[in-house]
């Protein structure tokens, strides 16, 4: 089994949400809860944008600047992390926050929800559409995390993180509402549990374990191909640059005088596969 290495200091509380910012060569990361992005460029600086509250998810606008879904909505941003108009809301229940998300080929941003108090069911999947409207996608989620597309737009994996299980939706391209669902993987709660996710080009699905201090991947048809271990118990989340290395985020949330050494630092590793390119936000 490859053990990812160690790329970056301690740079985050809980680290969550890589993505691969192209147009800058970096690697971006939300500090979720310290509403905060640091940037990572490989090899070289890093850089902390504190954007306040909580940074659930962040990824590139295709006309430049990023969008960022925070506490309780979602905010635009210019390409120095500067506000690019108001705020959206999506909700205003203090009760709940924002979690994970990602966008689809039609340039559609999602990020679901989840409780403070983990409540069971509590969390909904928005949608922000580029017209700057939000909609409803999935209720009954606890932990909302992990939503990609693969190339074909049909289908969509997602992962609400109790239920142990890695979902692969039917997807309806335009209307942007997901169907069908049916499992692809069940893990092992003594493994961890579902947290982030990213594709390769050959159509495999990268997990990170959530307390399992591992990235599994798997094949289209739910094999297990590949463990790789993470010298850091609460891996959260992991996205492919521009080439076969994969990035992987941790947190030193809870865990005190128990935190690894490395907890809250970014991992990296080759895995010798290309990552499927992460779709912009077209508003």
């Amino acid at each position: 089994m490859t053990t990812a290495r160690q790329v970056t200091e301690v740079v985050t509380h809980h680290g969550e949400g890589p993505f691969w910012d192209e147009a800058a060569g970096r690697l971006l990361v939300v500090d979720m809860l310290a509403g905060a992005v640091v940037a990572v460029v490989p090899g070289g600086d890093v850089h902390r944008y504190e954007v306040g509250g909580v940074a659930a998810a962040v990824r590139a606008r295709a006309a430049g600047g990023y969008v960022l879904a925070t506490e309780r909505g979602f905010q635009r941003f210019t390409a120095d992390f500067t506000p690019d108009g108001p705020p959206i809301a999506a909700f205003d229940d203090p009760a709940i926050r924002m979690n994970d998300g990602g966008c689809d080929p039609q340039g559609r941003f999602y990020c679901g929800t989840m409780a403070y108090a983990v409540t069971p069911g509590a969390g909904v999947l928005y949608r922000l559409d580029p017209d700057l409207t939000v909609h409803e996608v999935l209720t009954g989620v606890t932990i909302s995390n992990g939503i990609q597309w693969p190339p074909d737009g049909h289908h969509a994996y997602y992962n609400d993180t109790p239920t142990g299980r890695v979902d692969r939706y039917a997807f309806d391209p335009d209307a942007g509402t997901f169907g069908a669902r049916e499992t692809l993987a069940v893990i092992d709660p003594a493994l961890g549990q579902p947290d982030g996710m990213a594709l390769d080009a050959e159509g495999g699905v990268w997990v990170a374990l959530w307390r399992g201090g591992a990235i599994h991947r798997y094949a289209s048809d739910g094999t297990l191909t590949e463990r790789i271990a993470v010298p850091a118990r609460q891996t959260t989340a992991c996205a492919f640059d521009d080439g076969t290395t994969l990035f992987i985020t941790t947190s030193r949330d809870g865990l005190g005088s128990e935190a690894e050494p490395g907890a809250g630092a970014v991992f990296a590793v080759d895995v010798g596969v290309e990552g499927a390119r992460p779709y912009a936000f077209a508003g």
